[in-house]
């Protein structure tokens, strides 16, 4: 076991990383060593980030801490601390429910973690990170909490009102992730969309990044979970403007039944959606957009269903994720609806629904056959180079095999020829030189 050794574990979304890798430089800048993620106990004190989302996510929290649980009844480690979204909504029972643990941190409150430790908090490091994901690429939490009133989602009960960071500070964090090499910057936020309006009472999306790509070194912006209704049009006007703006977007939308969209209080009716899908490819032919589908909601029913399915298949999404509903506690639906449709059913459907999106992704796919496209190396394997494009963020979506038969850089950009397509990845190799 090392002493002055940590080991952080992140679950959970990338909202979470984000907080982990603040956590650890500040670890770091009082003298200790950090593991992220280790698959064992290394040192003599871990840290567990927990997600509260949904039914499966606070199972995978609850499970992770007992392993950590019994790793410390075996002494393998002193000392271990939770902290994120889980203990910030069931602090008091987790703390009755598993004891062993030495403390519960919220989703705000871990700084005095560190304090918790005897070591110092630094403000002048509030803006870095040490980063857990490959050194050119990054997420930037751009806000905190929700205003949306979705009557299924238990997060802004969780994280409470929508906070903005200022663009300054967002400029600043982005001009020191460029001087630590990175290049590629993943921009998070519960909801993208309503970004400024608390805080300059409009919407600055737009502002934001058209300001953040006229940063020397920044070579791709990303856009994740945005909100369909009351849309910043201006957004699409930057993207296809800016050559670093990812022509991708990242927009839950969850179902497309006037029936179901209502229930869920997502504010948008079936037509204004279709609209707006459409809007999206009129002002940017290359849009690539990713959505989140939900299945099984309350009352949902089959014609319902149907209806999703229709959509999907005309609509033809370049990236499709859908899960099973879950009831959480304390939600609009906790204290109006059941939760009425059968576990078997819901996976039927989920299963269906991906059933179909995986022929249309390699129809998509297939269609890249021949083209030749900006790549970016994020490792090497022992018979491939893997990359993405700039429709692809990494975890989510699919990858570029690359032929080994020249030597690439890991972080570097290049042309690909695409060559062969799956499902949800593509095959290629180098034509010429890299960008």
């Amino acid at each position: 076991m090392k002493t002055n050794h940590i080991d952080i574990i992140t679950l959970g979304c990338s909202k979470n990383l984000v907080d982990s890798e603040k956590l650890m430089r500040q670890l770091v800048a009082n003298g200790y060593t950090i593991a992220h993620d280790p698959e064992v106990p290394n040192g003599d004190i871990t840290v567990i980030n927990t997600c509260g989302f949904i039914g499966d996510a606070k199972e995978e929290s609850i499970n992770m801490i007992l392993s950590f649980v019994e790793a410390k009844k075996q002494k393998k480690l002193k000392k271990l601390f939770v902290m994120g979204c889980l203990s910030e909504r069931y602090r008091e029972e987790l703390q009755k429910e598993i004891p062993e643990v030495d403390k519960f941190y919220g989703k705000f409150d871990w700084k005095a973690l560190v304090t918790d430790l005897g070591k110092s908090w630094y403000a002048s490091l509030e803006f870095e990170r040490s980063l857990s994901t490959p050194p050119h690429y990054a997420y930037v939490k751009i806000s905190e909490g929700c205003n949306r009133t979705c009557s299924y989602c238990s997060i802004p009960l969780i994280t409470g009102k929508y906070i903005s960071r200022p663009i300054e500070e967002i400029e600043e964090e982005i001009r020191l992730l460029i001087a630590n090499g990175v290049k590629e910057f993943q921009f998070i936020a519960q909801d993208l969309t309503y970004y400024g309006l608390d805080l300059y009472k409009t919407m600055k999306l737009p502002e934001l990044v058209e300001r953040i790509s006229d940063i020397p070194g920044v070579e791709w912006i990303r856009l994740h979970y945005a909100y369909p209704a009351h849309f910043p049009y201006d957004l699409l006007r930057v993207m296809r403007e800016r050559e670093n703006v990812c022509n991708y977007l990242d927009i839950a939308l969850q179902h497309i039944s006037d029936n179901q969209l209502k229930m869920m209080r997502r504010n948008i009716t079936k037509q204004e959606t279709i609209d707006l899908i459409k809007r999206f490819h009129d002002e940017v032919p290359d849009i690539h957009l990713r959505t989140t589908m939900m299945v099984g909601h309350p009352n949902e029913t089959e014609k319902d269903f149907e209806e999703l399915l229709d959509f999907v298949r005309e609509t033809r999404f370049e990236r499709l994720g859908c899960f099973p509903y879950s009831h959480e506690d304390d939600t609009y639906n906790d204290k109006h609806y059941t939760d009425n449709i059968p576990v078997d059913v819901k996976q039927e459907r989920v299963e269906k629904l991906m059933s179909l999106q995986e022929e249309i992704a390699l129809s998509i796919n297939e269609q890249k056959i021949g083209q030749t496209l900006k790549i970016i190396i994020d490792r090497e394997d022992p018979d491939y180079y893997i990359g993405r494009t700039e429709f692809d963020s990494p975890e989510v979506d699919g990858e570029v095999l690359i032929g080994k038969d020249k030597k690439l850089t890991v972080g570097e950009f290049y042309k690909v020829k695409i060559t062969g397509a799956m499902p949800f990845d593509l095959e290629g190799k180098i034509p010429d030189l890299r960008f």
